[in-house]
């Protein structure tokens, strides 16, 4: 693990203030690099961000200090920072006549337009959590697209209690101190705890309550309004990086993760998580799944992507560096990987989302599904909405929803599917906008019923003017309706209106 000094956070508020005043915020970069040059940071590429800062500008300085972690003269240094803090506080040090950082900081725009800054190890923040190529054991990345991810899916509820589990730089704590009274924030390896510290400091938040320790350990029997994490849930032979090796065999820390959860989740309470998952030969992944969930709760799993084993090997051989590494040892660490899965009998491996909601019913909604296609971020409030509509349907049986009015969601439109000139569409399409974007086909019935319903009448009553108009026998279209009314509230075509 690194023992390189970390910089204190007593003058934070003073380096703060030089940052912004610089405009090294999220939209500075943007305005000073320009879109072609910000997106290949995205990308790990660094050069034509190195061209856009070729001048003397305070903007220009912290971009190749702090973001491309360049040596920047000292006069330059001094005139864009409180030099002698950063210093003497250990943000940056001498060589001679220039100045680097020991940090990387990455602006970082909070969801309602907050100036916030991710510190975390050197080479680590770039491209965001892209890999550790070359670094140790205890490195501490900084955002990255599965940290992202998961900010923009957490539900963003006032809670009085929240938990960060597995902090890291502290993006999620970062995140939860806009809307909890308190938080916690945990990891394993006492450096992440330090970021995070450093994180919440320079980006002007409340502290955190920070806690070292594996799992839920160091939270003892205290309990929560929210959980969040993005785990260490590589699935690998060894635990060669305390990031991301949880040093479980398998899936073993995720369904430790999920099935722990609940009793850690107060009445109400949401836990999410990103993890992968292993297919098992001869095993359905929903249903292997389904038995993590906790008593008590309402699980919606989400199954984003599906590598074989011999790709997720190689993603994450690339992610340490090992294929620049010497071909003996990159061809024995992946018979190594490939040794595992075969051992475990796994054929693939799942990457996605899990949320839990302690509803504490008899009768929970576990829904598993695979949703490979793009979504809207944030998805927030698509992930309460989901919950709020299991609620509707579980406590509504089919008498209860013709006895209900509803609303086509406004994202909603429908499209109309047939060869051009045709009298009929050969099928009509219910799409949304929104959130998880989903497309449903729907017969004649469902596309009309969806098509006048405004919060006016009830679902019976539709039903039987579309039976008139149709010649049906409104008795068996109300009897054969439900099920497909369920399933357009389930996934959020239609809302209940209210009483």
């Amino acid at each position: 693990m690194s023992t390189t000094r970390l910089p204190a956070p007593d003058h934070s508020p003073q380096l703060r203030e030089a940052l912004l005043a610089a405009a090294f915020t999220a939209d500075g970069l943007l305005d000073l690099l320009g879109a072609p040059a910000y997106a290949a940071l995205a990308r790990s590429e660094t050069v034509p961000a190195l061209r856009a800062t070729r001048g003397d500008s305070a903007v220009e300085t912290l971009v190749r200090l702090f973001l491309l972690q360049r040596p920047v003269p000292y006069e330059r240094a001094r005139a864009a920072l409180p030099l002698e803090v950063c210093l003497a506080e250990g943000w940056t040090v001498r060589d001679g006549d220039e100045i680097r950082a020991t940090v990387d900081v990455r602006p970082y725009g909070g969801p309602e337009g907050q100036d916030w800054f991710i510190v975390s190890d050197l080479g680590c923040a770039v491209g965001g959590a892209g890999g550790a190529s070359g670094q140790g054991e205890g490195v501490v990345l900084g955002v990255g697209g599965a940290s992202t991810t998961l900010a923009g899916i957490t539900v963003r509820t006032p809670v009085t209690a929240a938990l960060d589990l597995g902090t890291g730089s502290g993006i999620q704590a970062l995140h939860a101190t806009q809307h909890a009274t308190r938080v916690t924030a945990t990891d394993l390896n006492p450096r992440a705890l330090d970021f995070t510290r450093l994180t919440l400091a320079l980006s002007g938040a409340q502290p955190a309550d920070l806690r070292e320790g594996s799992l839920f350990e160091p939270v003892g029997d205290d309990t929560y309004d929210l959980i969040v994490s993005n785990p260490p849930f590589v699935i690998s032979p060894g635990a060669r990086l305390t990031y991301r090796d949880g040093g479980m065999g398998g899936d073993d820390l995720c369904r430790t993760l999920v099935q722990q959860a609940g009793a850690r989740l107060n009445d109400g309470g949401y836990a999410q998580f990103l993890a992968n998952w292993q297919h098992m030969a001869g095993e359905d992944w929903q249903e292997r799944l389904r038995s993590w969930v906790p008593r008590g709760c309402d699980a919606w799993i989400v199954q984003r992507e599906v590598q074989d084993v011999t790709q997720y090997a190689e993603l994450w051989l690339r992610d340490s560096g090992d294929h620049r590494a010497d071909p003996a040892q990159y061809a024995a660490r992946y018979d190594a990987w490939l040794d595992e899965f075969e051992r475990r009998e796994t054929k693939a491996v799942g990457f996605g989302w899990i949320t839990l909601r302690k509803s504490g019913s008899d009768h929970p909604s576990i829904v598993a599904e695979e949703w490979p296609h793009p979504v809207e971020q944030p998805l927030g409030p698509s992930v309460r909405a989901h919950f709020d509509r299991q609620d509707y349907l579980r406590t509504h049986d089919d008498a209860d929803l013709l006895a209900g009015r509803f609303r086509l969601a406004p994202e909603v439109v429908q499209e109309q599917v047939g060869l051009p000139g045709a009298e009929d569409p050969e099928h009509v399409v219910l799409r949304q906008n929104r959130g998880m974007r989903r497309a449903t086909k729907v017969d004649t019935v469902a596309a009309g019923f969806a098509g006048v319903c405004d919060g006016t009448l009830t679902a019976g009553r539709i039903l039987d003017a579309i039976a008139q108009l149709i010649d049906e026998d409104p008795v068996l279209l109300r009897d054969r309706t439900p099920q497909a009314l369920r399933l357009l509230v389930e996934e959020g075509f239609l809302e209940p209106a209210a009483p």
